[in-house]
């Protein structure tokens, strides 16, 4: 029964649709929710650390109530996000609620779009990774699942990977650095996949080509139906919900690095190797994505029976909160420092 507990999370897409239908000041209401309110529920509400016994946990990968909580995601981003597009198209809006409405919408995105997408692309089951796929094209950002999936878990605190934050390094440039990084990697990756399989570039072998083509077709649809206008400020939500993302990229294993063993190859990914957050509200409403040292340990592993490690390293604070803490570099390196 506790485990309606993630029906919270839909509390995000019903803010959002409150914002574009009622607009006014209401047009930032999941913006302000997710980074006014969480980061003050977090702090207050504490965090637990328990585990689930092998017998709870057994239990819950059999539950198809688990499962069914993400695949609603797909069709409630797309109805929210249609009723945002034609907002943007038909409505007069004041500059300001032209605003909130990227800022809710690409929280939403960002929190239930490429999340989720990030927990279905580790799935085996095609249909579950073209869910994945769905939820990552409004952000534009559908090379993401072949360069986290090979390349982010791989080289994991490392110098290679280009979504782990270095020492010292502000959040501003990481941005610049894992945008553009992963971008070219997933774009590698590709092509030695079809060097591997000797495909040609010009196939459907070549997933990023796909992902591209889709992606333009979905641009060109917005730019033909509202004009310049439509297509720029889509562009802005969907750049919106990508700097949510990779600023959680940021803060979840910033600093941190892997041993080089004397063979030449690093270390294997320990739980000690990203931070960890187990602040209740947080987990709840991002589907356990900040008990992410577990992910990386063992990255098959489904959200509803992730781990907390004792090694592993935990951040000061929830998601939402050391979010907003790492735009204000010199406090994000004083605090954090003393914890690597």
């Amino acid at each position: 029964m506790k485990d309606v507990k993630y029906l919270f999370a839909y509390i995000v897409p019903i803010l959002t649709y409150i914002a574009i239908d009622n607009k006014g000041l209401w047009s930032y209401s999941s913006f302000v929710f997710a980074f006014g309110i969480v980061p003050l529920l977090d702090t207050f509400g504490g965090t637990n650390s328990e585990n689930d016994s092998p017998q709870v946990q057994s239990s819950k990968l059999n539950n198809v109530f688990f499962d069914v909580l993400l695949y609603i995601n797909v069709p409630l981003l797309y109805g929210i996000l249609g009723y945002f597009i034609h907002q943007l198209h038909t409505a007069e809006l004041h500059t300001y609620e032209t605003i909130g409405l990227i800022l809710s919408t690409g929280t939403m995105m960002g929190s239930l779009g490429i999340n989720i997408a990030h927990e279905l692309g580790h799935k085996k089951e095609l249909h579950k990774r073209v869910m994945g796929q769905l939820l990552l094209l409004p952000s534009l950002y559908m090379h993401f699942t072949m360069e986290h999936n090979l390349g982010h878990h791989k080289n994991v605190a490392t110098p290679d990977d280009p979504a782990t934050a270095k020492r010292g390094q502000s959040i501003y440039f990481f941005w610049i650095k894992s945008i553009i990084g992963t971008y070219v990697n997933a774009w590698r990756l590709q092509s030695r996949l079809l060097q591997k399989e000797q495909k040609s570039f010009f196939s459907l072998a070549n997933k990023q080509l796909l992902a591209a083509a889709i992606q333009i077709l979905f641009l060109s649809s917005l730019f033909i139906w509202g004009g310049a206008k439509l297509l720029f400020l889509s562009i802005c939500t969907a750049l919106f919900s990508v700097l949510l993302l990779e600023t959680i990229n940021y803060i979840e294993h910033y600093g941190l690095q892997r041993r080089k063993l004397e063979s030449g190859r690093y270390e294997r990914v320990k739980p000690m190797h990203s931070w960890n957050s187990d602040h209740q509200i947080g987990r709840i409403l991002l589907y356990e994505l900040t008990r992410h040292s577990d992910h990386h340990y063992m990255a098959h592993k489904k959200y509803q029976v992730l781990e907390s490690h004792r090694e592993a390293k935990q951040l000061p604070f929830g998601y939402p909160a050391c979010m907003l803490l790492s735009l204000v570099p010199p406090v994000w390196f004083r605090v954090m420092h003393k914890r690597i």
